[in-house]
């Protein structure tokens, strides 16, 4: 069994101990990622701009675990406030939707009001990976 852990280099990790992804076998676990631009270290106040954000962070977190966004199996969209989602769908069907994982959605404060929408997903990595 091979276990690696990625970091995004967030304060957070450290301070709460916990990891952007872990990668055991063929399986990568993506914690839950937010709208953050880290090269801005900036968030939009749009949901539909933190939602572009968000796969584009999980999609490069993949790409440091030898996968990408087609391995996608399993997606977990959290919102504070549920109405808002479907604004969402457009950029949720430019990355899903040939991939088309299982998918949940629920509304739940997140921690900062700034944030619309925390993404978290499982991917298994192809054979040919």
């Amino acid at each position: 069994m091979n276990k690696k852990l990625i970091s995004s280099g967030s304060t957070f990790e450290e301070s709460i101990g916990y990891s952007r992804a872990v990668v055991q076998d063929n399986w990568v676990f993506v914690s839950g990622t937010t709208g953050y631009n880290y090269e801005t270290m900036s968030i939009s106040d749009d949901i539909v701009e933190q939602t572009e954000q968000c796969l584009i962070n999980i999609k490069n977190t993949l790409e440091q675990a030898d996968a990408s966004l087609s391995d996608v199996v399993r997606v977990t969209y959290i919102l504070p406030n549920a109405k808002a989602f479907e604004s969402c769908w457009p950029v949720l069907k430019k990355y899903f939707g040939e991939v088309r994982p299982a998918a949940t959605m629920f509304s739940a404060l997140l921690a900062d009001d700034k944030m619309k929408i925390e993404i978290q997903v499982t991917a298994l990595k192809s054979q040919n990976t």
